[in-house]
């Protein structure tokens, strides 16, 4: 079987490669755990930049510091300015947020939050320069041959780069060294407050038996992805990199673990990672102008539509993955979709996600002081928010007192704002409500052709007639008075016609 998948490899991959320029190979491995024996390999030993799945290396070295007493899984961490400006994904925590390793390695672990991973390695290293000098130092200790360490986030950086096998060299590595560790890296999902935030690995709770690793994505190296999973008690490592959205990345994998346990434990040889052959390519491909091509939407790492985006642009979206991939298919018809024919993947997902099953991270050194921290930063952001609002209900600076008449009557002048509300939640004649307590005068202030407030009217009018004439009519509603003159002139009419009737009444009983 291995000669003629073999030949069907090279022999596809050098029809694409003849018939475009340029062409590159995704690279793509299959490992059993126990016996780091190679189930399958392709581009194994080729360089490739790595992405997130830079902070597996972060991980390693921090537990490695733990266990030699160098560091502790309770101690705090404080985010810099710097930290704080990585650009996403991120957690987005202030300079000077404080929060233990053990949050901060279950953060980058799920969220994959650059800026926690860049704090990680400036306290734990001293500088970033001093944690990637550690790293590179613990990368040659585990024989990791092709990989060169510049940052602990992945973030973009031309001299930075990996390969699968040193990445499968890592996994084994971690659950060897580590196995107190190991859900580190199956988390579901965390919750911070009220935020719930998946892990962007794909194949969790999806594909039978995956129980960790990580993903990661920038557009010069593409969708990769370091997953374990375990069935029977026999873990298998998968590594793929280079896919154009995390759909196809996590379709693959999971074909690859599909061919992985199709194999029995002597069919694939004894080929070991230590014998694979170094690469003859002496830098990583740039993946920018096939995954991150402006005629499409940026992908993320947790995109499932790149494949469909890709294609409503036409064929020129298949081509452009051939072009990408000169690899053909194994024979296995489980394997068959482990090459980049987004055609056969179209149709294909991989089943619902299992309900998530967050696990509670918090900033400082427990649950009770984060929320502490969080009331104490939520208390001048409400304080802001209500700024406004008071200072529209400030005084204007050139109102006059209130008049002595006024006082004597016990009134008051309110706020403009209280007035306002008053007159909107209350209709012009008032006096139609019955007081339910003493009446107080609320008087409105009118203000002069300046704007300036004028001197407040008394609460009772002067007498507007001489002495002799009758008193003042009460106070009603305009639409009162009108009613009250419709009602004189209906009683004057039927005062008139009574008088009339009555008239001649009298002329009738002077005729007879």
């Amino acid at each position: 079987m291995l000669p003629r998948l073999a030949g069907r490899l090279f022999g596809l991959g050098a029809l694409l490669a003849a018939g475009t320029a340029g062409a590159v190979t995704a690279p793509m491995l299959v490992v059993d755990v126990d016996s780091g024996k190679v189930i399958y390999s392709q581009g194994a030993t080729d360089p490739w930049y790595p992405a997130s799945i830079t902070k597996l290396m972060t991980t390693y070295v921090a537990l490695d510091m733990v266990r030699q007493g160098r560091a502790s899984m309770d101690q705090l961490l404080t985010i810099s300015e710097a930290a704080a400006a990585e650009p996403p994904s991120k957690m987005g925590f202030k300079p000077g947020t404080q929060l233990t390793l053990d949050n901060a390695l279950k953060i980058i672990m799920v969220k994959s939050a650059n800026d926690v991973a860049w704090a990680i390695g400036e306290n734990l290293g001293g500088s970033i320069d001093g944690f990637a000098a550690q790293m590179n130092d613990t990368a040659q200790r585990l024989g990791m041959r092709d990989s060169h360490w510049y940052n602990p986030n992945g973030l973009p950086d031309a001299r930075q780069w990996t390969s699968a096998r040193d990445m499968a060299v890592l996994a084994r590595a971690l659950l060897r060294d580590f196995p107190e560790n190991r859900e580190l890296f199956s988390i579901s999902a965390i919750q911070f407050g009220r935020a719930v935030m998946p892990n962007h690995n794909g194949l969790l709770g999806r594909y039978a038996g995956v129980d960790g690793m990580k993903t990661g994505f920038i557009c010069a190296g593409g969708f990769n992805v370091v997953a374990t999973a375990n069935r029977n008690g026999r873990r298998i490592i998968t590594v793929v990199m280079g896919q154009p959205s995390a759909r196809e990345r996590d379709l693959k994998a999971a074909d690859l673990f599909d061919y992985g346990y199709g194999q029995s434990g002597f069919s694939f040889g004894g080929q070991t990672l230590a014998d694979l052959p170094t690469s003859s390519i002496a830098a990583p491909p740039d993946m920018r102008p096939y995954i991150c091509d402006k005629r499409r939407p940026m992908p993320t790492d947790a995109d499932s539509s790149a494949v469909t985006a890709g294609a409503a642009a036409g064929g020129n979206a298949d081509n452009a993955n051939a072009q990408l991939m000169a690899a053909g298919a194994p024979p296995s018809s489980a394997l068959a979709f482990a090459t980049m024919n987004s055609a056969a993947l179209r149709n294909r997902a991989l089943p619902p996600r299992a309900p998530l099953q967050p696990v509670l991270v918090w900033t400082g050194r427990d649950p009770a002081e984060s929320a502490i921290a969080a009331t104490d930063e939520a208390a001048p952001a409400k304080a802001a928010k209500a700024a406004p609002r008071v200072k529209l209900a400030k005084p204007a600076p050139h109102r006059p007192a209130p008049s002595r008449s006024i006082a004597a009557t016990g009134a008051t002048v309110p706020q403009p704002k209280l007035l306002a509300r008053q007159k909107a939640s209350a209709p012009a004649a008032a006096s139609a409500f019955a007081s339910t307590g003493p009446a107080t005068a609320v008087i409105a202030e009118p203000k002069d052709q300046k704007g300036h407030k004028a001197a407040a009217r008394p609460a009772v009018k002067p007498a507007a007639k001489p002495a002799g004439k009758p008193a003042q009519k009460a106070e009603a509603k305009d639409g009162a008075k009108d009613g009250a003159k419709d009602v004189a002139k209906s009683a004057a009419k039927s005062a008139a016609k009574t008088q009339k009737t009555a008239a001649k009444s009298s002329a009738h009983k002077k005729d007879d």
